[in-house]
């Protein structure tokens, strides 16, 4: 058994104090799924614990064989070279059983070089369509051959779900309906609403865009109420859908809502263009997804727990901006 300790320099300022942080990611890094907190971190100054307390308590609790000490420095200065030494060797004569490793400091690295680079050009005053061309530039690197092997048609929305979630996986969990993104953009030039199941995948979508087409963003929780037989969010997504003017539904929060849309749809009772059902959760998400990718109508969904608000919104943004580029080359011709 081995113990990690990262040595930081302290601040008097307490919202300085973040090697915790930096040593629960490390620790998930190099240790993933151990609960037994073998990666601890400590301060010279200002800070708790200081480094004596920090061998102490990993002695204590670890009982390890050998103690890896990490100066969370960035150049060999009098703490790295004099203060800390001195404090190992205390701690060596503390503890002959316990094998002391001393590692070198951040020093100069191109990983650092590239977070100093990437700091400069944010410092620049990049303007955020920049950041954003930037970012996917970024994406297709990363994705390479993944990304071509998509379908073109399709290829803009799963980009914009890694771009809002960081996330390379939706690349090969989104499930379209062969006819979803035709729909989505028909919905959207005929000025149709979108439908969304809560508040936080209504705030998400572009409505400048939207409204340029004469649609708007709808959610009609806030006007539901639960009871035995139904949840908030399945009242208001059939409160909203049945709209005349509702042309997508996109559903990121509740599989609740899901059912119901499916329900609804399959009754006749509504006729959306196109449903986005990606509800995150481990409870009956999958299953209303899957039960999603089932249905004969245009959808968007994904198979899995992940999902959420951010990437039903990422899809029908993704939608609105390739309606409104081809309103531009239409405008343009």
């Amino acid at each position: 058994m081995e113990g990690i300790i990262l040595v930081g320099h302290g601040s008097p300022r307490k919202d300085a104090n973040l090697m915790e942080v930096v040593g629960r990611l490390l620790h998930s890094m190099l240790h993933p799924g151990c609960i037994r907190g073998c990666v601890r971190a400590c301060y010279l100054q200002f800070g708790r614990p200081d480094l004596k307390m920090a061998i102490d308590d990993a002695v204590r609790d670890l009982n390890p064989q050998r103690i890896i000490i990490h100066p969370y420095f960035l150049n060999s200065g009098m703490h790295v070279t004099k203060d800390i030494p001195e404090m190992i060797d205390g701690a060596r004569a503390l503890y002959p059983a316990v094998d002391f490793i001393y590692t070198e400091p951040l020093g100069i690295a191109a990983e650092i070089v590239r977070v100093a680079k990437e700091r400069i050009e944010a410092a620049m005053g990049l303007r955020p369509d920049e950041i954003e061309k930037r970012s996917f530039t970024k994406i297709e690197e990363e994705a390479g051959q993944k990304l071509e092997n998509i379908p073109e048609a399709m290829r803009p929305i799963v980009q914009r779900v890694v771009h809002a979630t960081g996330d390379f996986e939706f690349m090969e969990t989104l499930i379209f309906h062969p006819d979803a993104v035709a729909s989505g953009l028909e919905a959207i030039r005929a000025g149709m609403d979108i439908i969304t199941d809560v508040n936080m995948a209504r705030v998400g979508i572009n409505e400048k865009i939207l409204r340029r087409f004469g649609g708007r963003a709808v959610c009609a929780i806030d006007g539901a109420a639960a009871d035995a037989s139904k949840t908030r969010a399945e009242r208001g997504i059939s409160l909203a859908a049945r709209h005349p003017n509702a042309g997508i539904i996109a559903i990121g929060n509740a599989p609740t809502a899901l059912y119901e849309c499916i329900r609804l749809i399959k009754k006749g009772d509504i006729k959306p263009k196109l449903v986005v059902g990606v509800p995150v959760g481990f409870v009956r998400a999958v299953e209303a997804k899957a039960l999603l990718a089932s249905q004969e109508f245009p959808f968007i969904t994904n198979a899995g727990r992940k999902g959420g608000s951010a990437v039903a919104a990422a899809i029908v943004n993704a939608l609105l901006l390739l309606a409104e580029k081809e309103n531009g080359k239409g405008a343009a011709d």
